[in-house]
């Protein structure tokens, strides 16, 4: 039973206004880390479904071309922010939200900072080999081989900082991040 139909088109009214409010600040802040706009609203509209959802569903909801629905979905299905469900009798797929932001953060942000420190990481350690080989072929120019230090150093500082950023992510994958910050408890505020 939908939950809705129930309630006063007035209360509706109301209870989609402030829903909207929502909706809206989760998708702005989105945003802020990369995802459209218009994905973040799909997970807004998600987010407040009492029951798992269909790709036609959400794109009446929103809207939206089913292309740009099943995209959406797909993003969303990628950074572990909704799950697929298999429903009873149903033949399409279904989707819903993992309702764990503590969650949903680590997965987005272990994603996007393993991506970034191995693509940096791999980098740094190219570019120290080459330095090496400019180190064997440039061995009696001190000018250069000064610079070559220099630049040294800073890769190293910056492979010291991917280090600590792997060490980061892996106490938010393992949830040892919240002995330190322990996590909120729902007291309805």
């Amino acid at each position: 039973m939908n939950e809705l139909e129930a309630l006063t088109d007035e209360q509706r009214k109301l209870l989609d206004q402030s829903r909207r409010r929502v909706i809206e600040s989760i998708g702005k802040n989105m945003d802020l880390y990369g995802i459209t706009l218009s994905i973040g609203h799909l997970y807004g509209n998600m987010y407040f479904n009492q029951e798992p959802v269909t790709l036609d569903e959400m794109s009446a909801t929103m809207g939206m071309s089913k292309t740009s629905m099943s995209t959406g979905m797909r993003t969303l299905l990628d950074l572990k922010m909704i799950n697929k469900v298999w429903g009873k009798g149903s033949r399409k797929d279904l989707y819903e939200v993992v309702p764990d932001w503590h969650q949903n953060f680590t997965d987005f942000f272990s994603v996007k900072w393993r991506k970034a420190v191995e693509q940096n990481r791999l980098v740094l350690t190219r570019a120290l080999k080459e330095n090496a080989k400019l180190r064997e072929q440039y061995a009696e120019d001190a000018a250069f081989i000064a610079v070559l230090d220099n630049d040294e150093q800073k890769m190293n500082e910056a492979l010291s900082y991917y280090r600590w950023l792997e060490r980061l992510i892996d106490s938010f994958e393992t949830g040892e991040i919240y002995q330190y910050i322990p996590k909120e408890s729902n007291s309805g505020e």
